[in-house]
């Protein structure tokens, strides 16, 4: 194949995978299933529903739509890892979409995307190491998004607020313990050594961001499940290979699902990594990483 021939075909292939990203993946919706044996042997399963990084704004319908009809899996427990807004006026429709699921007991964090608006920027930064603190992205600006109103909304309907806490819930009769950090991305957060709870059916670590120092301080405490988002799967993602960033500390091989995690001769945490439902809505394109929530069955 000629020089000019191999050109043109790399170009039509380029310009048709960044179409298919933009105009169909970005909104192709999944509902992933998954099963984690995490449960004491015998227990009945508890479903999870895990949601995180809708990057909510106004006029985006069809998402709002899609996240509406969530409610019919009748999950026993919501967990939202954060990143719900990217636009001041989003916090109605973000209400609006999670609708019933608000009355289903749940637990929640924030990331850096439910208190700054997103900015234009160059795409490029994110493929060399991301756009947190540590990689020298500036918070310096004044927290525009409606956090606090959203905190409010979500307490109001009986969601648990994790940011640098703990708390308990009593779900299917069920005693779960949890802990939760506000974003590491953004370095809010607070590890404090407190030990999963061993009378609680469950202890469960929450955060956004999946950064190692969050994931390896739960497992040395004895955390058997651990939840978080942030990193899109790697939002652009090479067929049969996957991601080529998380945005975080986290290894490409374990952007997305299932995994686990273990420091030194401590027993694994199981770890789900969600790989999100939505962009920035500077950088609406997916490719080869379909946005996504996911129902997590635990089981003995």
């Amino acid at each position: 194949m000629r020089a000019r021939d191999a050109l043109l075909w790399s170009t039509l292939l380029g310009a048709g995978a960044l179409a298919w990203g933009t105009a169909v993946e970005v909104r192709a919706f999944t509902l992933r299933r998954v099963t984690v044996p995490v449960l004491a042997p015998g227990s009945r399963p508890l479903r999870v529903l895990h949601l995180s990084d809708a990057h909510m704004t106004p006029s985006q319908g069809r998402k709002q739509e899609w996240l509406r009809g969530l409610a019919a899996l009748e999950p026993d427990l919501v967990v939202n890892t954060g990143d719900n807004l990217s636009h001041v006026d989003a916090l109605p429709a973000v209400l609006d979409a999670y609708g019933p699921l608000l009355d289903v007991p749940g637990v929640f964090v924030f990331g850096s995307n439910d208190y700054f608006s997103p900015q234009p920027k160059n795409p490029f930064r994110y493929l060399v190491g991301g756009s947190g603190v540590a990689a020298g992205g500036s918070w310096e600006r004044q927290r525009d998004l409606p956090f606090e109103q959203m905190r409010e909304a979500f307490t109001a309907r009986g969601w648990v607020d994790l940011s640098n806490r703990e708390d308990k819930l009593v779900v299917d009769g069920r005693r779960l313990s949890f802990t939760g950090v506000d974003d590491p991305h953004l370095e809010y957060d607070v590890l404090k050594d407190v030990p999963a709870d061993p009378a609680a059916d469950l202890a469960i670590g929450v955060a956004h961001a999946p950064y190692l120092r969050v994931l390896d301080h739960w497992n040395q405490l004895g955390y058997p499940l651990i939840l978080a988002g942030h990193t899109h799967g790697g939002q652009l993602c090479v067929p049969f290979y996957g991601a080529l960033t998380t945005n975080c500390d986290l290894d490409t091989k374990r952007a997305k699902g299932l995994h686990t995690h273990q420091v030194g001769e401590h027993e694994p945490s199981w770890m789900h990594v969600s790989a999100g439902l939505g962009t920035s809505r500077y950088a609406q394109v997916r490719f080869a990483c379909r946005p996504e929530a996911t129902l997590l069955t635990l089981t003995g």
